[in-house]
């Protein structure tokens, strides 16, 4: 067989390790913060969607609760997992990070790492990262496969989804973006601000909305911003080319934890926010090979 007549082989790039700047934390809600990464000169190659690690066991003030977790869970604390909010035409890296609330009897363990990003006042500190990872991108050859970009996310999902648009929007590519988020309440809401901004911009090709299912605000719903869960029926008035679009989908989905104590309770797992969706997608005829998914939990 001749080279041109081989079969294509995809080359993944190892991660590399680098030693970055926080240049800047700036908080986005409440328990939300972005940090800017500046990485000193080295060459910086990523694509829009993708994810750095960081490992927790290089910050002093967390050897103490990373001790304990891994005592309490039998093995050692792993590397945490960020995804870019920045696209990579934009000067600098940004990673953005959501506390991750504590519940007892719910939650498992508290969280280890993104506590200490959001509140640590890193502003300045050198850090050590490990990048770019994740296959959660736009494939290069999307305006062969469709010409509408469906983004359904929920809290931190936004993250990766934002910037994949930023991405699409500056490189030109001819594609529709429908993008629907789903929080608690408006003081939840992710980039609400920069992606009304993109809408007003690209109103032939950007269409945001948002459900909420805790907000008790009234004067908050309207047109752009239902009450309530991602609706099977909203979906269905959202994405008339189902047969033909293709789907972003970002957020919590059922947890190794939930799992492990469904099958010792012998009780199904309560699907979240991902399995809901999938669900949805999958009665209103959208085949699973046109839905990109990613999860956290």
């Amino acid at each position: 067989m001749s080279p041109a007549e081989a079969p294509a082989v995809t080359v993944r790039k190892k991660p590399l390790d680098y030693e970055v700047t926080v240049t800047d934390v700036r908080m986005e809600t409440h328990d939300t913060a972005t940090l800017y990464l500046d990485f000193g000169g080295a060459p910086v190659e990523y694509k829009a969607g993708q994810f750095i690690n960081i490992d927790p066991h290089q910050f002093p003030a967390l050897r103490t609760l990373a001790a304990f977790l891994q005592e309490q869970k039998g093995r050692r604390e792993l590397f945490r997992s960020y995804s870019m909010s920045s696209a990579p035409h934009e000067p600098q890296v940004a990673i953005t990070v959501k506390d991750e609330e504590y519940t007892p009897g719910i939650t498992k363990y508290p969280a280890l790492l993104a506590p200490y990003l959001i509140h640590g006042r890193l502003k300045g500190a050198r850090i050590k990262v490990q990048g770019f990872m994740g296959p959660y991108t736009l494939p290069d050859d999307v305006q062969e496969r469709t010409d509408h970009i469906v983004h359904i996310v929920a809290g931190s999902g936004a993250v990766p989804n934002f910037a994949i648009l930023k991405d699409a929007l500056h490189r030109g590519l001819k594609l529709r973006h429908t993008v629907l988020c789903s929080n608690k309440t408006a003081a939840d809401m992710l980039f609400g601000a920069e992606l009304d901004k993109l809408e007003a911009a690209h109103p032939d090709t950007v269409r945001v909305l948002h459900t909420l299912t805790r907000e008790t605000d009234e004067s908050r719903f309207g047109p752009k911003v239902r009450k309530g869960r991602i609706s099977q029926a909203l979906l269905e008035e959202l994405i008339p080319d189902r047969q033909t679009c293709l789907v972003y989908a970002c957020g919590p989905a059922i947890t190794a934890w939930d799992r492990r104590k469904a099958m010792e309770t012998r009780t199904p797992a309560t699907p979240r926010f991902i399995e809901a969706v999938l669900g949805h997608l999958h009665t209103l005829g959208v085949e699973d090979k046109r839905i990109k998914r990613e999860t956290y939990g």
